[in-house]
């Protein structure tokens, strides 16, 4: 179990990092890239993040690749 319980802290750690990164306004570029789509016109709002999810999911994976060769 103790394995289990660092796991949970590294991770709860990590998300609270990102949280205050986001407070503070370091991602204000996210799903404002190149690929993502967004149409407004009139009252109609659409928003596609495309190239922001692409980036999420390579990221995910990336970070599950590191846990599944470490751990």
């Amino acid at each position: 179990m103790k394995p289990v319980g660092l796991m949970l802290m590294v991770a709860g750690l990590g998300l609270a990092v990102v949280g205050l990164l986001v407070w503070a306004g370091a991602f204000s570029w996210f799903g404002r890239l190149p690929g993502d789509i967004r149409v407004e016109s009139g009252n109609t709002r659409v928003y596609a993040p495309l190239a922001s999810m692409f980036l999420i999911s390579v990221l995910l994976s990336l970070g599950a690749w590191v846990v599944r060769r470490f751990f």
